[in-house]
């Protein structure tokens, strides 16, 4: 890597939206998405015509069974669905999506907020709290390393393919439950030392989930559930498939029908499933902090810059999104794929703005999904 490595946390830590009426999926008679903001019967912004078509364009290009773009503006929220398959019984922009790698972004926040509350530092070391020597080495892995992918760790465990490839096309990760990506973990001997180099990996982060747990008390979901989904309003964002209709249904890229992602040991790396609104809710937040008071230093913490790679130092990472430059100023990110679905997650503070983008199709070579939600993100 080149670049530097710092930890996220230094010092001690601080204590503490009326036309006629739209189908079930969002969409006019004709078919062609609607906007949440002029269903709800407000008066339409001007500035919301060119979003609108812009929203409208990106849902298209998607091509993908259920799509839902959702934006917010100085508060102002546009949210813009359709897709290929017939409508769902619940508007597409009411199901629950599952959001794959953004849950990350949930994770590091859930680790600043256990640091600015004093619980810990952010520089503990990770075996030691999974039951490993913690003579075992001079350099231990620690939970900042595992949070900001500097771990030294392969982005799956070791095993994990050849255990993983039965279910390879339904559902890989649930055959990895936690005591194996616990115990993987305390076998493995990173190849640098950590801090040293940057690697994304799944399995850090879904260490990481494990080690919040036991230094806690609290399993990773209830830690989120408590301390973040709770604190935020997120009543529609879960870590767990439930038994109703509320959660949408993946397809692969040639459309079959997938069943609910598991992530097994890999919760805290990509178990999160929210409706648009609620992610929006979410991203408002960080645009936000001082409207959040129990997780305001939480939210400004993970906005900061702690790691630079690559050539003149251009990829810069917080402790829970990737941040690029804009004109007006950084906008941060974080995409999330699983077998049968994808999302997108971005905000901009100097615009005010916040995007969610989700869809119901497997990722596919020179997919434009991704692309399209963050060139949306990038325009002023």
């Amino acid at each position: 890597m080149t670049g530097t490595v710092r930890t996220p946390w230094p010092g001690r830590p601080q204590p503490p939206d009326e036309p006629p009426p739209a189908p079930p999926d969002g969409s006019r008679p004709d078919g062609t998405p609607f906007d949440r903001a002029q269903r709800n019967g407000r008066a339409p912004d001007p500035g919301d015509a060119r979003l609108r078509a812009r929203l409208a364009e990106a849902v298209a290009a998607a091509d993908a069974p259920d799509v839902v773009l959702a934006v917010s503006r100085g508060g102002r929220r546009v949210v813009c669905s359709g897709g290929t398959a017939p409508p769902p019984g619940r508007p597409r922009e009411s199901l629950r999506y599952e959001i794959g790698s953004a849950t990350k972004a949930f994770t590091g926040l859930l680790l600043a907020r256990l640091v600015q509350a004093g619980r810990l530092t952010g520089g503990e070391p990770a075996a030691p709290l999974l039951g490993g020597d913690p003579a075992r080495t001079d350099a231990p892995v620690t939970l900042a390393h595992l949070i900001t992918h500097t771990a030294g760790l392969p982005a799956l465990p070791p095993g994990f393919l050849a255990r993983a490839l039965p279910a390879w096309h339904t559902n890989p990760y649930a055959r990895f439950p936690d005591d194996r990506v616990v115990a993987a973990f305390l076998r493995h001997r990173p190849r640098h030392r950590p801090g040293t180099r940057w690697r994304y990996s799944n399995f850090g982060v879904a260490v990481l989930g494990h080690a919040l747990a036991t230094a806690t008390g609290s399993p990773w979901p209830d830690l989120t559930d408590r301390l973040l989904l709770r604190p935020l309003g997120l009543d529609d964002t879960t870590v767990r498939s439930a038994a109703d209709d509320r959660d949408a249904t993946g397809h692969r890229a040639d459309g079959r029908r997938l069943p609910p992602f598991d992530p097994g040991g890999f919760q805290a790396a990509g178990a999160v499933r929210a409706t648009p609104h609620d992610l929006l809710t979410f991203l408002e937040a960080h645009l936000e902090p001082s409207r959040s008071p129990d997780l305001a230093a939480a939210l400004d913490a993970v906005r900061t810059p702690v790691l630079r790679r690559g050539l003149g130092h251009r990829h810069v990472h917080t402790a829970a999104w990737f941040r690029h430059p804009a004109d007006g100023g950084p906008l941060y990110f974080h995409g999330g794929a699983t077998l049968g679905q994808q999302a997108f997650l971005g905000f901009r503070p100097d615009t005010g703005t916040a995007l969610a983008a989700v869809c119901t199709r497997r990722f596919r070579a020179r997919d434009p999904f991704v692309a399209g939600a963050y060139a949306l993100l990038a325009e002023d």
